[in-house]
């Protein structure tokens, strides 16, 4: 066998080699965008236990209406229920903190209190704000269990404004920007609430 058939053979084998890499790859492609889905879904949701919902809230947006709040705006919404009753509201948030945005993922069970609050985004000083960033993180479950009127408009603020909450140590405006943003969440979940929760309530 000459050169040139032997160089024939090797590319043959070159682009039958890539062929059947491409054929696999696009046989296996949805299957690996779903599981890496369930894994970037899992990460956002853990907030929340995995018993409590049997849905796929973040495949289920909802459309959110009045979204400039005072102190923060939100960027999204999601319905988590388990046998078709609502069980969570999550509301993605955004506000501005010391250093940069700060985007809060805040959930509320039906009653209207807080579940939980997980960072989704921050900028803020490491070791001082930047804790914010931690998770799990014991500052924001401090909240846990709140609702709007619970405690009072005055109470949501930091101790040292005549309010109810500690602060991160040594981060005031990025305490008081999560503060606000939390509070702002819960008001808007009871002002739309039948919206929120819609007929599987």
């Amino acid at each position: 066998m000459n050169r040139t058939g032997s160089a024939l053979i090797v590319l043959m084998l070159v682009v039958i080699g890539i062929g059947a890499t491409n054929v696999l790859q696009r046989i296996n492609a949805p299957q690996i965008a779903a599981e890496q889905r369930l894994i970037e879904s899992r990460k956002l949701l853990d907030l929340l236990p995995l018993a409590a919902y049997d849905n796929q809230p973040l495949e289920q947006p909802l459309a959110l209406a009045d979204i400039t709040l005072n102190h923060s705006t939100l960027t999204g919404g999601y319905r988590a229920t388990r046998g078709g009753q609502t069980a969570a509201i999550l509301l993605r948030s955004q506000t501005r903190g010391y250093a940069g945005a700060i985007e809060l993922l805040i959930a509320i069970d039906a009653n209207g209190k807080l579940l939980g609050v997980k960072t989704l985004q921050q900028a803020e000083t490491p070791a001082l704000g930047g804790h914010l960033g931690d998770w799990p993180n014991a500052w924001l479950q401090t909240f846990i269990g709140k609702s709007s009127n619970e405690p009072s408009d005055a109470g949501w603020a930091l101790k040292k404004d005549q309010g109810q909450f500690d602060q991160i140590a040594g981060a005031t405006i990025t305490s008081r920007a999560a503060i606000s943003t939390i509070h702002d969440a819960l008001r808007y979940f009871d002002a739309h609430r039948a919206a929120l929760l819609g007929s599987g309530t």
